[in-house]
């Protein structure tokens, strides 16, 4: 079977190292990749969200899977795409991508069925935002809504370093289009655990949970 990876980062770069290994693949393909990846798949050069040519490209290989390590692509809906097409591909169709693109979207479905989350609020106003800080008091968290690469989240110790931050994503939208809106969140305190599953209908295979240590 050929697989198709669509990405370019550590990530992609692990699961072609690690697909490549299995007896099942005669080939791995990455798009676009990078150079890195060269000792275990071939880099195409389409970028991953054109996806008519990724979806053409996988039809004249006949790539007999598709794998997605980016939340872009998801949520710009490149499984809708393929399957819409007949051909196999992992990873969430755009809708439920959403969890992963949207915090307050994320926020609300845990709150619509009791799934335990940290009180939290949205905003866009920027007066309003900050009311609620000086209301809420310090520490507290402040989320640019969107997909931000990873730098969206702001663990305010005090007032003014949340309101700093809801300044910087609100009023010079630093992430644009991700800091139109915010989730002010409250602060836990604690361990922080990454749990990640497989989920196909109503199967759930949970993976290894692993710890998160920002500070390294």
């Amino acid at each position: 079977m050929k697989v198709l990876i669509i990405g370019s980062g550590g990530r992609e770069h692990a699961m072609a190292w690690k697909i490549a290994q299995s007896e099942k693949v005669e080939h791995v393909f990455v798009a676009p990749g990078n150079d890195g990846m060269t000792d275990v798949a071939t880099l195409v050069d389409i970028k991953e969200t054109n996806y008519d040519e990724l979806v053409a490209f996988a039809k004249k290989e006949e790539i007999g899977l598709t794998v997605v390590g980016p939340e872009v692509p998801l949520l710009g809906g490149v499984v809708d795409r393929f399957q819409a097409e007949g051909l196999r591909i992992f990873g969430p169709k755009q809708n439920a991508a959403m969890l992963e693109g949207s915090k307050s979207f994320a926020k609300s479905i845990m709150k619509k069925y009791d799934i335990p989350t940290g009180s939290y609020e949205t905003f866009s106003d920027y007066e309003k935002a900050v009311a609620y800080v000086k209301e809420q008091g310090a520490p507290i968290v402040i989320k640019a809504d969107g997909l931000a690469a990873g730098k969206g989240v702001v663990v305010a110790m005090t007032e003014n370093e949340a309101i700093n931050a809801l300044s910087s994503m609100l009023n010079d939208q630093a992430f644009g289009k991700a800091s139109e809106q915010v989730v002010i969140e409250e602060y836990l305190e604690g361990e922080e655990l990454s749990l990640m599953a497989f989920v196909h209908n109503d199967i759930v295979l949970p993976m290894v949970g692993a710890r998160i240590t920002r500070e390294l």
